[in-house]
């Protein structure tokens, strides 16, 4: 895969205590193009390795030692904290919305996906590709709990079956060009439902992808 900027390979780091997983991730990345220059079994571990430099993109494990409870996400925020601006994709076992939206807050080039999607080659190696390039991916699961969570009326009630589908590709991550071609709509189609979907729900239309895909995923945690 080769990095659409430099015109060179992406390079990554993988991080997963358990040592079949973490090949089996380093194997579907080299199928796919990435160069897997650093594998290692803690967050410690992995912010070292980013430290070193030479690496464009970590794919991490949310829970490792010592505690296996967050150190993923501590790994992220530590590196985001040395100014780091890597890409990162966090993996996680569970759909947890509030390790999601943590992650997020960590800013730009930020992911989320269940470790079930290393099963997926394309849909592991794409969402690696896009945090590489400072966007966001959010997998489909947690979005899904999200939206399905039970509310009092409210102002998703007053979004139409299409609205509900667009803030659902937003929620993912999704540019509106990348809606355009989930939902097979016109571009300019997707902007108009954007706007929409945003006035309704009383939501900042920002330029900046990243800030709209914390501002849905916000309000959709908070009701």
């Amino acid at each position: 895969m080769t990095d659409a900027l430099s015109g060179t390979r992406l390079r990554a780091a993988v991080a997963d205590d358990a040592m079949l997983l973490r090949e089996g991730i380093g194997k579907v990345l080299a199928d796919g193009g990435v160069d897997v220059v650093a594998s290692v079994g803690s967050g410690e571990e992995l912010v070292a390795a980013v430290q070193s430099g030479g690496i464009d993109v970590a794919v991490l494990d949310i829970r490792m030692p010592p505690k296996f409870r967050d150190e993923g996400i501590v790994a992220l925020e530590t590196l985001r904290s040395q100014g780091s601006r890597i890409g990162v994709l966090l993996l996680s076992m569970y759909a947890t919305p509030e390790y999601a939206m943590r992650a997020l807050d960590a800013g730009a080039g930020t992911g989320y996906l269940l470790k079930e999607r290393v099963s997926e080659p394309h849909t592991l190696v794409a969402a690696v590709t896009t945090v590489s390039r400072g966007g966001s991916v959010v997998d489909p699961e947690v979005v899904a709990q999200l939206m399905n969570r039970p509310r009092a009326d409210g102002p998703l009630s007053t979004l139409t079956a299409r609205e509900l589908s667009v803030l659902e590709a937003m929620a993912q991550g999704n540019s509106n060009a990348g809606i355009s071609r989930q939902l097979f709509l016109g571009v300019k189609t997707v902007e108009t439902h954007v706007r929409n979907i945003m006035q309704k729900l009383g939501l900042d239309d920002s330029p900046d992808n990243h800030r709209r895909v914390l501002a849905v995923l916000a309000f959709l945690g908070s009701r």
